[in-house]
């Protein structure tokens, strides 16, 4: 059985305005991933993901290029503890 974790990430850049949420949320479904996706108000993107290792690992490194129109300056990534729901959402602006 494959190893899971929980990674929360905070993406900054112009990742607003750019379908940056919904691209996450079907990148995230294809690689069966849980956990949410959320604007900030400063401007960046928040996201937890709950899975397989490996598929997180894949669904990061695409994060740095984000949906066409995003331009993607930094993402910090932290372990997460918690419960999620067994699915992906976009949760409102915080």
């Amino acid at each position: 059985m494959a190893e899971h974790t929980a990674k929360r990430l905070t993406i900054s850049g112009k990742v607003q305005g750019v379908w940056y949420r919904k691209w996450c949320e079907q990148q995230a479904n294809k690689l069966s991933i849980h956990g949410f996706v959320r604007n900030r108000l400063n401007g960046d993107v928040e996201a937890l993901f709950v899975g397989e290792i490996e598929a997180i690992d894949q669904l990061i490194k695409a994060c740095h290029e984000g949906p066409d129109h995003a331009i993607v300056q930094n993402i910090t990534t932290e372990d997460a503890i918690g419960y999620v729901p067994a699915r992906f959402e976009i949760k409102p602006t915080v």
